[in-house]
């Protein structure tokens, strides 16, 4: 599998925020970029909680002109299949959003469970390694907490990868970078995620905190 060795910002026709891509989201991004080449009006997108998943449907939407129904699935049957109709009808692309393959949906409508067996379905992944680092850099520098340079490669190596956990981790080590008035250090990291039991307590760990 090919690897970038940055994440990039997908901006498309936007203004209304980037996207950073990697091999965890590149199928999907590039999927949406080509929406003109889709068989049918309608594709479904899929993602872990805090993937962006909205963010790239917005972005999508002002890119092609279509539509977005985010949070599609459990969503009002009878909308999601008007929608699909009409999408078809005007040729106008339609975006379902999800947190689930289609195929894992419960619909009781017969007629809209047939047509989202048929949907292009593309998914975003948990974080890779390149991203979760981008994501970690993003957070703190959105959040204006001063961090030393060696902290995300230390998160990337330790955090769960998932979008979720970065979130947390990064929220946490900002809370106390402000109302310590501290810089965030690998030190400082180790104290607060063990404290809140995200990390563990390792040997190695604990015989370099004179270093870190």
């Amino acid at each position: 599998m090919s690897q970038i060795s940055l994440p990039f910002e997908w901006q498309g026709e936007s203004d209304g925020g980037d996207f950073l891509v990697s091999e965890a989201n590149r199928m999907a991004v590039m999927h949406l970029e080509r929406w003109r080449d889709w068989p049918l009006s309608v594709s479904v997108l899929t993602g872990p909680p805090r993937s962006g998943r909205s963010t790239l449907a917005r972005l999508f939407a002002a890119m092609s002109g279509g539509d977005v129904i985010d949070e599609a699935e459990g969503g009002d049957e009878h909308r999601l299949f008007h929608a699909w109709n009409a999408a078809q009808t005007a040729r106008r692309p339609l975006l379902m959003v999800g947190s689930t393959s289609p195929a894992s949906w419960t619909v009781a409508l017969p007629d809209l469970r047939s047509r989202l067996a048929a949907v292009p379905h593309v998914a975003i992944s948990e974080p890779d390694e390149a991203l979760a680092r981008a994501l970690i850099q993003r957070h703190f520098e959105r959040a204006g907490a001063a961090y030393a340079p060696d902290v995300p490669e230390w998160l990337v190596r330790r955090v769960e990868r998932t979008y979720g956990a970065i979130a947390e981790v990064t929220r946490l080590l900002d809370r106390e970078a402000l109302s310590s008035g501290r810089k965030i250090s690998i030190a400082m990291a180790k104290s607060v995620l063990q404290s809140a039991a995200f990390l563990p307590i390792v040997p190695s760990d604990l015989s370099n905190d004179q270093r870190e």
